[in-house]
């Protein structure tokens, strides 16, 4: 099965890429998706993260509160790598059986911790969503309703652009509008295509 890793920085665009991938057809395992799956009310990794967090990281509803969790982990290291820990193999299980389970001619695994864990180690090849950082900021605050200091945090926690571009196999640079993106999505879907009749 040829599985294709999706990843980028934050507000590079990967969504709107995978999006158009899916309107061709084509299985997205979304690893950002995986992740909420795992933490939803009544599982194991929830009542892990409330009892080293506190009740402060936990909704009204009982959900996670996955903003004030992610400012906590965003400002503190240790923190980060302990949530990682729990969550990482959990994610990880939830990934391969969703693929296991994908009837497309490829599989697309979009992951914005592609690189930085060992996911890269499901796919056969790396397709790197690239942007400018000024546009990542600008694109993350008007979507996200943060701050430029919050968007620049979570970029300093994420891979550096140049490692991300050196490890790809494929690049779009999505720094103009969604119809290039479109099209630029479209020509790497027939050439995945081929690849995956030859294997």
């Amino acid at each position: 099965m040829l599985v294709i890793g999706v990843t980028g920085g934050i507000g590079s665009g990967k969504t709107a890429a995978t999006d158009r991938f899916q309107s061709h057809g084509i299985t997205v395992v979304d690893a950002d998706l995986a992740s909420r799956v795992i933490v939803e009310p009544g599982r194991q990794a929830l009542k892990a993260i409330e009892e080293h967090f506190g009740a402060r990281v936990i909704a009204a509803d009982g959900s996670l509160d996955r903003r004030a969790l992610r400012e906590i982990v965003f400002a503190d290291p240790e923190q980060r790598k302990w949530l990682e820990r729990l969550t990482h193999p959990l994610i990880a299980q939830e990934i391969v059986s969703q693929i296991q389970n994908s009837r497309s001619p490829y599989t697309i695994l979009a992951s914005p911790l592609l690189l930085e864990s060992s996911q890269h180690q499901m796919v056969s090849r790396v397709l790197v969503i690239d942007v400018p950082v000024e546009l990542q900021v600008a694109r993350t605050i008007s979507r996200d309703d943060t701050t430029e200091e919050g968007v620049k945090a979570i970029i300093a926690a994420q891979m550096p652009r140049e490692e991300r571009l050196q490890k790809a196999d494929d690049v779009i640079c999505n720094d103009q509008d969604l119809a290039h993106l479109h099209q630029e999505v479209d020509k790497l879907h027939q050439t995945y295509l081929q690849l995956a009749r030859q294997s």
